[in-house]
């Protein structure tokens, strides 16, 4: 695994999202209300809309705002229609910085 820093952790808070543009890489992290802060790829598997720039996230759920499709916030699971994800990368904090490794996308 190659992690980078990806941002300090006072930039992130639970219930919400949060977008990055790294090395040429959409991410969207979003916290969930009594969870734990998940990095996923910024794009919607339906017709690879752009997550970071047509979604909304309520703590819970998040709706790509292009054609209404819905996943778990906490998993990527498709809620709307079901059978789908959206890809997460692997995220870590270490001290007051989050790193992320973009090679394990999954």
């Amino acid at each position: 695994m190659a992690f980078q820093t990806l941002c300090k952790a006072r930039y992130l808070g639970e219930g919400e999202s949060t977008p990055f543009l790294l090395d040429g890489h959409e991410v969207l992290v979003l916290w969930p209300d009594g969870g734990e802060p998940r990095a996923f790829q910024g794009v919607c598997p339906h017709e690879q809309q752009s997550l970071v720039n047509n979604s909304d996230f309520n703590g819970r759920i998040l709706v790509c705002t292009v054609h209404g499709w819905v996943f778990n916030g906490r998993s990527g699971a498709g809620l709307r229609p079901e059978g789908c994800r959206i890809k997460s990368y692997p995220l870590r904090r270490q001290g007051e910085v989050y790193e992320i490794d973009l090679e394990g996308l999954a």
